[in-house]
């Protein structure tokens, strides 16, 4: 689409940064993001600063994950290709450990100053679940060039649990920005300050570490009985991603408990859901995103579900003071020892164009404010 984002849109020359609910409802009127074969976008799939993609008809197995580069993806795609998987009705597993590519339902005619950028729902990244998007002619993941005009294509990979997938299924949402809309460290400090974005124990984070964005520690001090969060099981039964509030968590994930010192060993190449000590607060005019930091040169992976809605955490009235990011850690090679505090990820920040119309977690069927517990929405919540 060679016209101007601003102008299809309705907003300012000047205007930049992370397009709101509203906007992205109007880049659907507008077909700047379509679906075919007669079908819609959802209301529901459009969340403050996101809209969910959803999962096409087919699913192909293939032998290796690729980058499309200067070929189509549909071409590239025919040398990879072991089996084709039709999820439509009941849908079909997906095995661990094995590279799948699923033609996305939702195409994008981009304006020529509009980018976009993919990253895993929160539900599907506390599954482990790996997913990715690559475009025609892409030469990065998950990044979609201003002006891209075609279909996007999700590369998912289970590595914990085996689930089953079905047609219309969201397992990752799509951002689309405006000019530079990156918060520099100075302006984080600033905002930090007029408007804590970190919390402690329910005060504002005094001692915040910035560097390329915020970072958050782990908590490790655990609840009463000494749990920090929960490991992936071995062998478990597969796993119905679009079922809500069913799945037994004794089934999935075995508790982890802390030893003497706030620390916990982590077992190489297995999954564990664990929980910030940070409480983090997204105020309407910002967005964030989770990004992996590495202290240990390779020893240490942190796998994260990335996007923060505007509202994460945050309360009009002051109520409470942020809600805890959930923390997806894995170790490679050899046991590793981590322990309360120690720094993990860090957040990055972006301003909206405007503030979404509304927040996460006032009635849109937010899952996690004010998390307590890292599970996903699929399992039964403990009394």
């Amino acid at each position: 689409m060679n016209t101007s984002g601003r102008e299809v849109l309705g907003l300012p020359p000047d205007a930049r940064g992370v397009l709101p609910s509203q906007h992205l409802a109007r880049a659907v009127e507008e077909r700047i993001i379509e679906v075919g074969d007669n079908l819609h976008v959802p209301p529901s799939n459009i969340q403050p600063a996101s809209i969910d993609l959803r999962l096409g008809e087919t699913a192909y197995r293939i032998r290796s994950s690729f980058l499309p580069d200067n070929r189509p993806v549909e071409e590239k795609l025919k040398e990879f290709v072991i089996d084709e998987i039709d999820l439509r009705r009941e849908g079909a597993v997906l095995e661990t450990k094995r590279p799948y590519l699923i033609p996305l339902l939702e195409h994008l005619n981009l304006p020529q100053d509009v980018r976009g950028k993919a990253n895993p729902k929160s539900s599907t990244g506390r599954l482990d679940v790996f997913t990715r998007v690559i475009s025609d002619h892409g030469g990065r993941f998950d990044e979609i060039e201003a002006g891209y005009t075609g279909r996007l294509w999700l590369e998912v990979v289970p590595l914990s649990f085996t689930v089953r997938v079905a047609q219309f299924l969201a397992l990752n949402q799509l951002r689309l920005s405006l000019g530079n809309a990156s918060l520099t460290d100075e302006e984080i400090r600033s905002r930090h300050e007029s408007e804590p974005l970190l919390f402690r124990d329910g005060v504002p984070v005094s001692d915040l570490v910035v560097d390329r964005g915020l970072f958050l520690g782990l908590d490790l001090r655990g609840d009463a009985s000494g749990r920090v969060g929960y490991r992936a099981r071995d062998y478990a039964p597969v796993l119905e991603m679009a079922s809500v509030g069913n799945a037994d968590p004794d089934v999935y994930w075995e508790p982890v408990r802390k030893e003497e010192g706030d620390r916990i060993v982590l077992a190489p190449e297995h999954f564990y859901l664990l929980l910030s000590e940070e409480s983090v607060r997204i105020p309407p005019g910002l967005a964030a995103e989770m990004t992996a930091y590495d202290p240990t040169s390779g020893e240490l992976r942190t796998h994260y579900a990335g996007f923060f809605d505007p509202g994460f955490g945050y309360s009009p009235d002051a109520s409470f003071s942020g809600s805890r990011a959930a923390l997806e850690v894995r170790a490679h090679d050899v046991p590793f020892m981590i322990e309360h505090g120690q720094r993990v990820c860090r957040l990055t920040f972006e301003r909206m164009v405007e503030p979404p119309l509304v927040l996460y977690g006032q009635g849109i069927g937010s899952s996690y404010q004010q998390q307590m517990d890292t599970l996903s929405k699929h399992f039964r919540r403990r009394v």
